[in-house]
């Protein structure tokens, strides 16, 4: 298990993560956000935005294009808030104690059916489309089990239910001649995934980097495959978000932001190395661990006809009630 220790970085408390979830949620007029604000630096005035994100890998690039002088250069001050899940950084954006924060695509559009006003900045992150994907599905070499449609009555273990990992895996069996229904999937945390299917406590486990890679190199498990590329290849990790009405009162900023991270992604993208080598620090990562993972495609164009691919999955296995208007979600 890796510790976070991520730098320039302030961590939500979870009572205020709470307060602001139990806020949005009840209906309440959201706080408006707050009025840009600058800092005097040697370069003359930085506005000063706070951006959350997840203590995962992928969310690197961030402090990589901090580090290099990217969001500066844009006339930005970018602060780092940990969130403690997609979830809960949703109704902290729309409440304004963040500017924008990172998260999956899919939290997002489950936020605006349920009548949050998100919109999507930029791109972050994708999966692989071909070749080895940055997540994938794990079964005991010896379980019997070799591809999707064979998890029909098996226990599948994701972080968390309604999300990427159990929608692809469904349409995976789906595609695979299998009946997703029958598929029981349960929530495990990703540090604990591999020993409890080692003791046959759970039938398969989906696994995002590093953990996919540090399982597969024993011989006890095996891969059946990478649900994303079989479901949505291309599909989207994360996106960058922000609520609509920072959006609309902030133009100016939305508009640096937006050029900032496709800058640094972009850059992030072309320099991999550099990027693995902040790591270490930004979580707390083992060098050798960071040296060797494999990480998401960078790209902050943001993928509408996967998004929109994504958006009827959702509708076809009930997590919206209906399938979500990409195109009116993207900032203008």
């Amino acid at each position: 298990m890796f510790h976070s220790n991520l730098t320039r970085v302030r961590t939500v408390s979870g009572l205020a993560g709470l307060a602001i979830v139990a806020l949005a949620l009840s209906g309440c007029a959201a706080a408006a956000p707050a009025a840009d604000t600058t800092a005097d630096t040697a370069t003359g005035e930085l506005t000063t935005v706070t951006v959350g994100v997840l203590a995962i890998a992928p969310s690197v690039a961030m402090q990589y294009g901090i580090d290099e002088g990217i969001f500066e250069k844009h006339g930005l001050d970018v602060q780092l808030q940990t969130g403690q899940g997609g979830a809960a950084m949703l109704p902290a954006v729309y409440a304004g104690s963040m500017d924008f924060a990172i998260g999956n695509p899919l939290s997002v559009m489950v936020a605006v059916d349920k009548g949050l006003e998100m919109q999507i900045v930029t791109g972050y992150s994708n999966s692989k489309a071909e070749g080895d994907d940055i997540n994938g599905v794990v079964v005991r070499t010896d379980s019997g089990i070799d591809s999707f449609a064979d998890l029909e009555d098996q226990t599948v273990s994701v972080n968390a239910v309604s999300t990427q990992g159990d929608l692809t895996i469904k349409e995976s069996a789906e595609i695979d001649g299998a009946d997703p229904s029958l598929i029981n999937f349960n929530e495990m945390p990703f540090p604990d995934m591999e020993a409890q299917l080692a003791a046959g406590n759970t039938d398969a486990i989906w696994l995002p980097e590093p953990f996919l890679s540090k399982a597969l190199a024993s011989s006890d498990f095996k891969l059946i495959g990478y649900p994303n590329q079989q479901a949505l290849p291309g599909l989207p990790t994360m996106v960058t978000f922000t609520s609509a009405k920072y959006a609309t009162a902030n133009a100016d900023t939305l508009a640096k932001f937006r050029e900032a991270v496709d800058e640094t992604l972009a850059a992030a993208e072309a320099n991999p190395d550099d990027v693995r080598a902040t790591l270490p620090a930004f979580m707390g990562m083992d060098a050798g661990v960071a040296e060797n993972m494999k990480m998401e495609t960078f790209n902050g164009d943001v993928p509408a006809d996967v998004l929109a691919d994504l958006g009827d999955l959702m509708q076809k296995y009930e997590i919206v009630t209906k399938a979500p208007n990409v195109s009116a979600m993207i900032a203008s």
